[in-house]
């Protein structure tokens, strides 16, 4: 039986807790916390940010995103796509909107002395999120020492460094 708890959510006036090393936390809201999202192609997020605190690169397979700030102030980027791999970054304050293309590798950075929220809508009720570092360095089980050594032409200490981070 499907009743009104299904789509619904509470939550999203609570303040995440930043205190870790990235200084962000996300308060997703998709198919799985509010069940009656099933097939509409929508969802959304809280970002809660500390002081200087980063939601670090990221893309989402499946949506394109559009992220809009409540209080304080964001550095945003995405990178475009092969060949050009070019930066495209700005500075928002509080009720500026940017929008990030589905599949796209993008971040925020609170540049604000105090801490920063934002809010982010999703085009798929799954949008799905893949961090960067994590995915890389982080994967299980590990991607093999001598290829990422060579695809970031790094010495393969520095990547088993890395790798005992994630």
């Amino acid at each position: 039986m499907v009743g009104a708890q299904d789509f619904f959510f509470s939550g999203l006036q609570k303040t995440g807790n930043t205190s870790n090393a990235l200084g962000s936390r996300v308060t997703p809201v998709g198919v799985t916390q509010i069940p009656g999202l099933n097939t509409l192609g929508i969802s959304l997020a809280r970002i809660d940010y500390a002081p200087w605190g980063i939601n670090p690169p990221h893309t989402h397979p499946r949506a394109s995103e559009i992220l809009t700030v409540i209080e304080g102030s964001l550095e945003v980027g995405f990178v475009t796509s092969n060949p050009d791999n070019r930066l495209i970054t700005k500075i928002l304050q509080k009720g500026d909107v940017f929008v990030f293309p589905v599949g796209l590798i993008h971040y925020q950075k609170n540049v604000a002395h105090g801490n920063t929220i934002a809010i982010a809508a999703l085009s798929s009720q799954n949008a799905g999120v893949i961090t960067i570092p994590n995915a890389v360095f982080g994967s299980k089980p590990d991607i093999p020492i001598d290829i990422l050594a060579m695809a970031f032409q790094l010495d393969k200490t520095v990547v088993v460094n890395l790798q005992s981070k994630f």
